[in-house]
């Protein structure tokens, strides 16, 4: 502890003691950071951005790709007290400026490779701009910063925060606003830190290849990649998401662990045989995956081929309550989300704790504190009268305390005056070998109201036609009952997900309710 007492939990620590280590490895390219160069790096932008005015407390914007230069601003702001708001890179213009309005930030950093987002904001409220690769009008060039600016960290350093924002599937995004921990780079009673030392009881340290697969705008990404630099391990960040090239990368890197979300599994799954024994993962020791339900036969299929490894978790960037389960729990509880860690309890219609075995909405006692930024009655709406909050899941409790996920309430389907989660039919179809991704949602009905609809997208689109689609439905009511399953099938080319999977079930339901009168919001 003492150790820790010292600051230890830094990237400072790393390059002092094995400064030619790699930190960050770029996938694709290969380009790699080492920690001396992390250490150099962010320290030299915090002492930047100190010098155009910034100052603890103040925020920024990140509107980048997944590159090298993305975990040095976000240690540049940890490191110097900075509020940091990664943006989704995916937003229009109009969705970014709403961001970047919202979170206050008075630095951007973005690069060329999105200049078709930057050129249309406004950024008369941005006076700090600096590009990370190529050039955009009104920026400056990211290299020369550094190039211009002393070496050596901040005399003031002490830990910042994210504030990062909802993925606004279902209206627009929230920015969740924590507390800066107010102490000194490292210090073991900081929040970030706290988090790492959760983080490293799976095993990380030094010797730890991390891979990253998933776009750093996202909390668990960004700052699973930032725990493993506290704890001295080496990043490999996928510049995007194909899942052959991650097979390969964890052979190429020897990964010992990685964090994925389910429509990953499935895509790597439904590579051929040949293709998924053409790499060897014997170096994964522990593989996490949370973010979405992940469809029991998918859990199991993957549990067959890389053994008993596979952990998930259930948390929000809010950080209320949460859940862990390891893979021997979840054979015996398949589908669970596993214990929750704080106290859990499953509320009914009509605010009473539910029963059970009985599903309702499922809230929190205890986390750690937080708001959305500038909206305190959204803020106040996610606890009820006990105090108890929650992040908007359906779900039930076992008779063993384990939880499972049965849907959200934004994602109801009112069909007949009946309540259904479209989950439960999501999961069914997702385990048959002809779907590549699915979608369940309402549309609208002149008698029923909504009717359920899958929207999928095949594994090989040249199969597309009234057999499959009777198939698919044929299979979902083998599997569930007649009203929970969808009622017609629609083949598309791709569905709107996030590239770390989330599904904008919102843009999906608009293409079907223009012009209808949405019976949900």
């Amino acid at each position: 502890m003492t150790e820790a007492a010292a600051g230890a939990f830094s990237p400072t620590t790393h390059a002092a003691r094995t400064p030619d280590a790699p930190a960050i490895v770029m996938g694709a390219s290969g380009k790699t950071t080492t920690y001396a160069q992390l250490e150099d790096r962010s320290t030299r932008l915090a002492r930047a951005l100190r010098e155009r005015g910034l100052r603890t407390g103040d925020a920024i914007a990140i509107l980048l790709p997944n590159e090298r230069a993305y975990l040095e601003v976000a240690w540049a702001a940890q490191r110097s007290g900075l509020h940091y708001t990664a943006i989704n890179r995916h937003l229009t213009p109009v969705e970014v400026q709403y961001v970047l309005d919202d979170c206050g930030a008075t630095a951007l950093f973005s690069s060329e490779a999105l200049a078709g987002a930057v050129e249309g904001l406004d950024l008369g409220a941005v006076p700090v701009r600096i590009a990370t690769t190529g050039a955009l009008d009104g920026f400056e060039a990211y290299d020369e910063v550094l190039a211009a600016t002393a070496a050596g960290p901040l005399e003031d350093e002490q830990e910042g925060r994210e504030m990062l924002y909802s993925s606004g599937t279902t209206g627009r995004p929230k920015g969740v606003r924590k507390p800066r921990p107010g102490t000194p780079l490292g210090d073991p009673t900081a929040a970030p830190v706290q988090i790492t030392m959760g983080i490293a009881a799976m095993g990380i340290g030094v010797d730890s290849v991390y891979l990253c697969p998933a776009p750093l705008y996202h909390s668990a990404p960004l700052v699973f990649s930032q725990s493993m630099h506290r704890l001295g391990a080496t990043v490999v960040v996928m510049e995007q998401f194909d899942p052959e090239a991650c097979l390969a990368l964890i052979e190429r890197h020897g990964v010992t662990h990685a964090q994925f979300v389910p429509t990953m599994f499935v895509r790597m799954l439904r590579l051929p045989d040949d293709v998924r024994g053409r790499y060897d993962v014997s170096s994964l020791q522990h593989v996490s995956h949370a973010a979405a339900p992940c469809p029991v036969p998918i859990k199991r299929q993957m549990l067959d081929w890389w053994g008993p490894i596979i952990h998930e978790y259930y948390a929000g960037t809010e950080d209320i309550g949460g859940t862990a389960i390891g893979p021997e729990d979840w054979l015996a509880h398949p589908g669970s989300v596993g214990r929750p860690r704080d106290e859990c309890h499953i509320v009914g219609p009509d605010g009473e704790e539910s029963p059970t075995g009985e599903s309702g909405v499922v809230y929190f006692t205890g986390g750690r504190p937080f708001e959305y930024h500038g909206d305190p009655d959204k803020t106040a709406a996610i606890a009820n009268e006990r105090g108890w909050r929650t992040l908007g899941d359906i779900g039930y409790l076992d008779e063993d305390g384990f939880l499972y996920l049965t849907d959200r309430q934004a994602h109801m389907i009112i069909s007949g005056g009946v309540n259904i989660y479209p989950q439960e039919a999501e999961n069914v179809l997702a385990s048959h070998p002809a779907v590549l991704d699915v979608a369940v949602i309402g549309v609208p009905d002149p008698e029923m109201g909504e009717a359920v609809k899958a929207v999928v997208q095949l594994v090989d689109p040249g199969a597309a036609g009234p057999e499959v689609e009777a198939a698919l439905l044929a299979h979902c009511r083998s599997e569930l009952a007649a009203y929970k399953c969808p009622r017609s099938v629609d083949v598309v080319d791709e569905l709107p997900r996030d590239p770390n999977g989330k599904l904008y079930k919102r843009r999906l339901r608009e293409q079907y309710w223009e012009g209808h009168e949405s019976l949900i919001g």
